[in-house]
């Protein structure tokens, strides 16, 4: 059984916010200063509005948090001194370096999908496409 702290980069890896996990895993420096637009830019889409009205969009969550959180925690950083008015936020790096398992490794088609031994089909089973499909053979 894989710790919380992989199954945590596991995810943040593949998802929506995958972009800012990995950007933040091969950063080099222990702080980045940067700006909603900066962050859009990495994303690819625009951050939700409550990133730009409500102060706990950006907050730190230590158990059960958002994927945007989830992204920038797994990656071993934090966040600081937000500025909703500016736009401009910290991100902080928890540890000197980053996690050895940061976005280095890539998962297996039979990770994201496992196989499945569903058994034999049934002793004189049998579907045609019509059945399948309806008459219309869609």
């Amino acid at each position: 059984m894989q710790s919380r702290e992989n199954l945590a980069r596991e995810v943040a890896g593949r998802g929506k916010y995958a972009p800012l996990f990995r950007h933040l895993c091969a950063l080099e420096a222990h702080r980045w200063h940067t700006t909603f637009a900066d962050v859009e830019a990495l994303l690819g889409f625009a951050l939700p509005n409550s990133a730009r009205i409500h102060r706990p969009w950006w907050a730190n969550q230590t158990n059960g948090g958002h994927s945007h959180a989830l992204a920038w925690q797994a990656a071993g950083w934090r966040t600081s001194a937000v500025d909703l008015l500016a736009e401009s936020l910290i991100f902080e790096r928890l540890a000197v370096a980053p996690p050895a398992e940061c976005g280095q490794r890539t998962l297996t088609i039979d990770e994201v999908f496992p196989p499945h031994d569903f058994g034999p089909w049934p002793e004189g089973f049998s579907m045609s496409r019509e059945q399948l499909y309806g008459d219309e053979g869609r």
